[in-house]
């Protein structure tokens, strides 16, 4: 059943559903079910053969975490993502429901999802019972069918599996222990489905506890009253390393009864990193990032994984240059307002995307000395000496270099026509034909832009100092450290 047919489609009753071509010669209570997991495994099957895109969007694991996660979905396992923040693990989770079918029938008014030929709710059972083939149905589309859970320390057992009702019980005229008297929790309410729980570590261990008994037995109490639920879920979760949460941990039952741990990481070549920023960062129609400010902006990442003042443990975001390029463009853009200079990103808007940085790390006690301005400030100056390096570092500078060296300073234009621009760089030699050379355009802002990056990117390699937007010779401490690290 990978699409419904028109006919499908318009059954309104269980009568019509076995009248459709997929139902024909089903009887109620036949007890054939087709689970999610089964489901899923038939879906993915099919996608494999035809070549079909798996999970559009997740870009970088194409060789590491796909692979594994497409064995636990044929296996037909419940499994958990443990990563870092910012690894796409709540993405991946999402774009499962891909892989269920369009939509599936259910029994109508019932708060739980249930098959109408084998119901497992006894409101299901009692509703099949009483109306036969007349039973109403509705029609679950694959999006309905995901349910998703934060979790935190306060979520009770009663919020994912449900609790006793006493006013239902009263009403329907049965005992507490009933499971007729039961309002349903989210896990219930996900039946027929998947149920995804983030963070999972961070669920008190009662709970955790409950969540593989009704998964596993199928039977959970509630109150002191045994309740049977034959769940059909497809169960997955997401979670940090133990080694970074100190707020809680996976009790070793769940544990050992999760099919599948795949580790998710962050993107291992820059160029990933940069379709995946491009991908998620959201930027007005008519902004130019040139490519080698696209470039500088996700080294910034990479420098920052790398760096000493920087808790590893904690990691550092996907996020970081994603809402750095957003705020990198609002900032080239506020420019092109308030001068009339080209909303062309440079280095300069770079910076005044700090925030972006200093928000998305945790410091180390020697970057919380520094100050985390100046520690986001010196993984820009490292990631545009970096990126300079990767295409330009064998380009011959000496002559630019030398001017510097003779006590000449530079203050880069920082709005205006970008002409004008052009034309007072013109003033370091051959910075403008450097310039480019770089860009690979004609347009004078992109020049600019580019212009600025160089001068940036020898700051990084110590061949130039900069205080603010001015840029002059390197100080003796940093010629020293120059002549024994890049020469």
């Amino acid at each position: 059943m990978t699409a419904q047919t028109t006919a499908q489609t318009r059954a309104r009753t269980l009568g019509e559903l076995l009248q459709t071509p997929d139902y024909a010669g089903r009887t109620p209570f036949d007890g054939q079910r087709r689970l999610v997991q089964d489901e899923v495994r038939g879906n993915l099957t099919r996608k494999l053969r035809s070549g079909e895109d798996l999970f559009p969007g997740v870009v970088g694991y194409d060789d590491t975490v796909i692979p594994q996660l497409v064995n636990a979905l044929l296996a037909r396992q419940n499994f958990i993502l443990l990563g870092l923040r910012g690894q796409a693990k709540s993405r991946i989770l999402r774009a499962i429901t891909g892989l269920l079918d369009e939509e599936v029938p259910v029994i109508d008014g019932v708060d739980m999802p249930d098959d109408p030929l084998n119901p497992i709710g006894a409101e299901g059972q009692h509703l099949l019972e009483a109306h036969g083939l007349d039973l109403p149905i509705r029609w679950l589309p694959r999006d309905a069918r995901y349910v998703e859970k934060l979790a935190t320390p306060d979520v009770t057992v009663a919020d994912l599996i449900g609790d006793v009702d006493p006013i239902k019980a009263a009403r329907l005229g049965t005992s507490l222990g009933d499971v007729r008297s039961m309002h349903f929790g989210l896990l219930p309410r996900a039946n027929r489905g998947i149920f995804a729980v983030n963070e999972l570590a961070d669920l008190s261990p009662k709970v955790q506890v409950a969540l593989f008994n009704i998964l596993q037995e199928g039977d959970v109490q509630i109150k002191g009253y045994p309740i049977r639920l034959e769940l059909d879920v497809m169960l997955v979760f997401s979670a940090n390393p133990e080694d970074y949460t100190a707020r809680g941990k996976i009790v070793t039952p769940l544990k050992d009864r999760i099919g599948s741990e795949i580790r998710t990481h962050y993107p291992t070549d820059i160029r990933l990193g940069m379709d995946i920023t491009a991908q998620e960062a959201a930027k007005e129609e008519g902004v130019v990032v040139p490519p080698f400010i696209a470039e500088l902006i996700e080294d910034i990442a990479f420098q920052a994984r790398e760096d000493g003042r920087i808790d590893k443990l904690s990691g550092v975001s996907q996020r970081l240059p994603i809402s750095l390029m957003e705020l990198a463009c609002a900032n080239a853009e506020r420019r092109s307002l308030v001068s009339g200079d080209a909303p062309v990103v440079r280095v300069t808007d770079v910076y005044a995307g700090l925030p972006a940085i200093t928000g998305k790390m945790e410091l180390e006690y020697e970057g919380e000395l520094k100050g985390a301005d100046n520690v986001a400030k010196d993984l820009i100056r490292k990631a545009a000496g970096a990126a300079y390096a990767r295409s330009y570092g064998s380009a011959d500078t000496r002559e630019l270099e030398k001017w510097f060296d003779q006590g000449n300073v530079f203050r880069f234009p920082q709005g205006g026509d970008a002409a004008a621009a052009i034309k007072a760089s013109s003033e370091v030699p051959g910075l403008s034909d450097f310039a480019a050379q770089v860009a690979q355009s004609s347009d004078d802002a992109v020049r600019v832009s580019a212009a600025e990056f160089i001068l940036e990117g020898l700051y990084g390699r110590k061949k130039l100092s900069r205080a603010e937007e001015l840029y002059a010779a390197p100080e003796p401490e940093l010629k020293r450290e120059r002549g024994g690290r890049w020469n």
